[in-house]
């Protein structure tokens, strides 16, 4: 244990370095402990091969693209590692709520729900394009909502599926984020893809420890079963998927592709604390949380030391071995006055103090993903703050690239 370490506070998505007088110092965890042991409270999982983190044993039938999962008395506990359960296939039938031209769209069974008995229940279109469509959750046991962007060649009759791009929000921002802060509509809109922008309000994109009983808020399970699943079979979404996210989107981005290998060809953090477990980022962590209006911030992943197999099973950086044969994409600034700040920010301003321990943890990311042999772009571009104008320049970096790997062709 160190004596002191800096702390962000999360004010939006990282955004204040505070001096406090206790730290946590833990490695990422390399595959040389056994997972499951302490803080574990799901049933016994067998070993992955390539990583030797646990992973619940699925039901025979039960794939990425069909079947259904076991059931398991310890359902609603905190497992390290889901199993996804079955999908529709490609020529299934949006409800009545996939209809562009504006609108609204009303509950009705035509609509088909997720496997969990999640469903829509209303579509407002914005225009030809885009849509706020109202998903009522048992994962987190409200109503919360999704925007959606579909390309001009989309119709909710027809019999073929669009690749996907799920784009994460920072903390303290909403679903309308991306459309809200840069011009993804019009990029989005030269190619023939959809978007989807799920809420994740203060989640931190996983389904909350709570002591180890599990239970209300499931994000993960919102984000990665419910509104997947309504997507695929009320929006013509396919299998082809990218993910991408910003800050702790960001970090939600790789952990998704990370615990779900196979599910994205493609995952793009800009700004995101993807190493968890790195010195002094779990009291970080610790601390963001801490002011966003949960509770205690235990309730999220659990004690770091206490509960390190939950934190191990949601570290990027932990779960890098599990990210082979996805492209991945980092990026970040340094923290320093960049080109697209406004002129007359404090040295100490929150959006450069944030960024520093987000590069600092991208690096130790990307330094373990290149170990382990995944497929790592960076870019690392020196000056620049936690914020908007840097991660819009970074989507437009990366947008052809993804589109590529998604198979989505340009108009």
């Amino acid at each position: 244990m160190r004596k002191r370490t800096d702390r962000l506070i999360a004010i939006g998505s990282l955004t204040a370095v505070a001096v406090v007088p206790t730290v946590l110092v833990l490695g990422p965890w390399g595959g040389d402990e056994k997972v499951g042991a302490r803080g574990y409270t799901g049933p016994t999982p067998v070993a992955d091969a390539g990583t030797g983190l646990p992973v619940p044993s699925p039901s025979p039938s039960a794939s990425r693209t069909g079947g259904s999962p076991a059931k398991s008395p310890a359902a609603d506990r905190v497992l390290p590692f889901p199993t996804l359960s079955s999908t529709p296939s490609s020529g299934s039938t949006p409800g009545s709520g996939g209809g562009g031209g504006g609108g609204t769209g009303s509950d009705g069974d035509s609509r088909r729900p997720a496997d969990d008995g999640a469903k829509i229940t209303k579509v407002q279109w914005r225009g030809k394009r885009q849509a706020d469509v109202t998903v009522k959750s048992p994962a987190l046991g409200t109503s919360h909502k999704v925007r959606v962007l579909v390309p001009k060649t989309w119709k909710s009759s027809a019999n073929r599926t669009w690749p996907v791009v799920y784009a994460f929000h920072g903390g303290n921002d909403t679903y309308v984020s991306w459309t809200r802060s840069t011009d993804i509509e019009q990029y989005a809109a030269a190619y023939d893809v959809i978007v989807v922008m799920p809420e994740g309000r203060n989640g931190s994109y996983t389904d909350w420890y709570n002591n180890g009983r599990g239970g209300i808020p499931k994000w993960e399970t919102f984000h990665m079963l419910e509104v997947r699943q309504l997507m695929e079979r009320n929006f013509h979404a396919g299998s082809s998927r990218a993910a991408m996210g910003i800050s702790s989107g960001a970090q939600g981005a790789v952990t998704y592709a990370a615990r779900y290998p196979g599910m994205f060809r493609y995952a793009a953090a800009y700004s995101g604390v993807l190493s968890m477990l790195s010195p002094g980022i779990p009291a970080l962590l610790l601390y963001i949380n801490s002011g966003n209006g949960n509770g205690s911030p235990e309730r999220i992943w659990g004690d770091p030391v206490r509960d390190r197999a939950n934190w191990v099973a949601h570290d990027p950086t932990s779960l890098a071995p599990r990210l082979r044969g996805t492209s991945v994409y980092v990026s970040s600034g340094n923290g320093k006055e960049g080109p697209l700040d406004k002129p007359g920010k404090a040295p100490w301003d929150i959006g450069y103090l944030s960024e520093t321990q987000v590069e600092r943890a991208s690096k130790d990311f990307v330094q373990r993903a290149r170990s382990v042999g995944v497929s790592v772009t960076t870019n690392f571009y020196g000056p620049g703050s936690h914020s908007w104008p840097y991660w819009q320049r970074e989507m437009h970096r990366t947008w052809p690239t993804m589109m590529r790997a998604i198979g989505a062709r340009k108009f």
